[in-house]
């Protein structure tokens, strides 16, 4: 809220919610980034990107690990928690290889994006744009220094691959990243059940978002590109559904078909311990396979050659309703607050939840939220809160652990 922050009148409601957004990685705006903030705001917001990315506990840990300063036992265990982490054993370790690895796929984005921007700008401003959009894009954010997001690049190879790869490794997870290089450089002989989840669910997901734009907007938003423009723009917007907002594509002339069922995706986000939201593809996974198990009768349930326990699988359930609950109550909410049409808000209360901050837009550069009233605009920023922390980890918040009873009773026989 500085005056060398913005240009023009900026009230506090918006700089929490620009705030907010950027430290939850989402990329929802109620101001447009390139034209209402300086270069400092701009700043401002690349480094909330970039901290929450990492996660707090992360980044403080991080700066006591560089003045050398010893980690505490409790410290440890936050942070484990925080990086979802399977022991603290060989946390700060591991916490360095995932500075090394996001300062080295960060550092090729700038790279390949500063070359490909300096064709239309100067290399200062370039450089610039370069270290903004691979920061936002690793992170997840979808923050863009354009006022149209990524729609002049709409046809553009090098910027249509090099966004959604950060965006990939950055929603695969720190865990899932530094096991793929050990594993190729063959420090470990197999891939864990989680990795191998991540890694085939991401594929999938990818792949069914494609299909789904193809088939609801061949004739609508794709029908002035062409057969290889429209696989580029599909393959672009896919990536971004489940995890980041960038755009190449007005999504206020989506179809409602696609809007409706591009909720399903944001909601679903990305890996646990990684820079995406949602419910994450581990939990979807998890749901997925108890409910095939669950109609054929079979109660060992396993993937991969490997048992995955009940406690995970109602886990899983409880994430999805809970989740599920969060949402349609904000939507209703917003419904009642705001005289809109409810699947838009729909659209922009997953986008919210799943940290995605893709948006049926205003009618101009920014987010449907910046036509909520200020009551409006705080309903979006906890949605914003809870799909960052976690929707377990929030309700645990609320409600409390729950005590371990030494009692057990009889079974109960219900009809279902």
């Amino acid at each position: 809220m500085l005056p060398f922050s913005h240009h023009g009148e900026l009230r506090f409601i918006d700089a929490f919610f620009t705030s907010t957004s950027a430290v939850c990685v989402t990329g929802l705006i109620v101001k447009d980034t390139p034209i209402d903030f300086t270069s400092t705001g701009q700043l401002i917001i690349m480094l909330l990107i970039q901290i929450g990315g990492l996660g707090y506990m992360t980044a403080v840990t991080f700066l006591a690990v560089m003045r050398h300063k010893k980690i505490a036992h409790r410290d440890r265990l936050i942070l484990q928690e925080s990086l979802n982490y399977p022991g603290i054993d060989g946390i700060v370790r591991f916490l360095k290889i995932v500075f090394s690895s996001i300062f080295i796929i960060e550092a090729l984005g700038i790279i390949i994006l500063t070359f490909r921007f300096w064709m239309d700008m100067p290399i200062e401003k370039a450089l610039w744009y370069g270290i903004f959009h691979s920061i936002s894009a690793f992170n997840n954010a979808g923050f863009s220094l354009f006022s149209d997001n990524m729609m002049g690049y709409q046809k553009d190879f090098i910027i249509n691959f090099t966004i959604p790869i950060l965006i990939i490794l950055g929603g695969l997870g720190y865990l899932v990243l530094i096991e793929l290089y050990h594993f190729k450089t063959k420090e470990i002989v197999r891939l864990s059940t989680h990795t191998k989840i991540v890694l085939v669910m991401t594929v999938f997901l990818i792949l069914a978002g494609m299909i789904l734009l193809l088939s609801l907007e061949w004739n609508n938003a794709f029908k002035d590109l062409s057969l290889d423009e429209k696989l580029l723009a599909a393959w672009f917007a896919s990536v971004n559904y489940r995890t980041a907002g960038f755009n190449s594509i007005d999504l206020s002339t989506l179809s409602d078909a696609n809007l409706f069922f591009s909720t399903f995706f944001m909601m679903i986000g990305g890996a646990p311990g990684g820079t995406a939201g949602g419910i994450k593809i581990t939990a979807f996974a998890l749901a997925m396979i108890g409910l095939w198990y669950t109609l054929r009768g079979d109660t060992h349930v396993h993937i991969f050659r490997r048992s995955i326990a009940p406690y995970q699988i109602n886990k899983a359930y409880a994430i999805i309703f809970i989740a599920s609950v969060y949402v349609v109550a904000s939507t209703i909410l917003l419904s009642e607050l705001e005289s809109l049409p409810f699947l838009r808000i729909l659209f922009e209360a997953c986008s919210a939840f799943g940290t995605v901050g893709l948006s049926t837009g205003n009618g101009g550069s920014l987010s449907y939220s910046a036509l909520f009233s200020d009551w409006g605009k705080v309903n979006i920023i906890l949605l914003m809160f809870m799909g960052r922390i976690g929707v377990f980890a929030f309700t645990v918040l609320i409600v409390g652990k729950a005590v371990q009873s030494r009692i057990k009773y009889a079974e109960g026989k219900i009809v279902l």
